[in-house]
């Protein structure tokens, strides 16, 4: 029977650990189903779906998790599912929604709370900081992938983000 997984890792960015990571997955006979990796600071973070078959897979990953950061610096932790693509449906609407101001604490939490108020899914959020071209502030960006439930409406959302926007000195667009 298939086995679903999550996996995440985190190390020290160099040149490899992609090549670290993905080898425990295919000496295990697993495919890489899903994936989002990138840059953090100067950490190099992998998020990844798998998927393989076997009565030992659990332990051989764990083990060949732990051996990994044993040997190689990587933190990685693994977690089984119980999920079929077939089963699960990202229904409703979609939407993007991005956020532009100067850096402050509470951005995300205030945004995506007003999300979950409305049963708004998130599907990706992207954020970044940067400093200002003209001040050398730090500005935050943040870009978010969103499905609405059926019965909410943009309107409505769209004059909660700019309310928020106001009361947080930040831009918020929603497409």
């Amino acid at each position: 029977m298939e086995k679903k997984f999550i996996m995440t890792a985190f190390g020290k960015d160099r040149p490899g650990i992609v090549a670290d990571v993905s080898r425990i997955i295919y000496e295990n006979g697993c495919n890489l189903e899903d994936s989002q990796m990138g840059l953090l600071a100067d950490e190099f973070t992998l998020i990844l779906l798998l998927s393989g078959q076997g009565e030992m897979l659990e332990e051989n990953l764990y083990r060949d998790c732990r051996r990994l950061e044993k040997e190689k610096g990587i933190s990685v932790f693994i977690r089984p599912l119980d999920f079929h693509h077939k089963d699960y449906k990202l229904n409703g609407n979609r939407h993007t929604v991005s956020v532009e101001g100067v850096d402050q604490a509470g951005i995300v939490y205030k945004v995506s709370k007003l999300f979950a108020e409305h049963r708004i899914n998130i599907v990706t959020l992207k954020s970044q900081t940067k400093p200002s071209p003209e001040s050398g502030t730090e500005l935050y960006l943040m870009t978010i992938d969103l499905i609405f439930p059926d019965g909410v409406t943009t309107d409505i959302i769209k004059r909660e983000l700019e309310g928020l926007g106001k009361k947080l000195h930040v831009e918020i667009s929603l497409d």
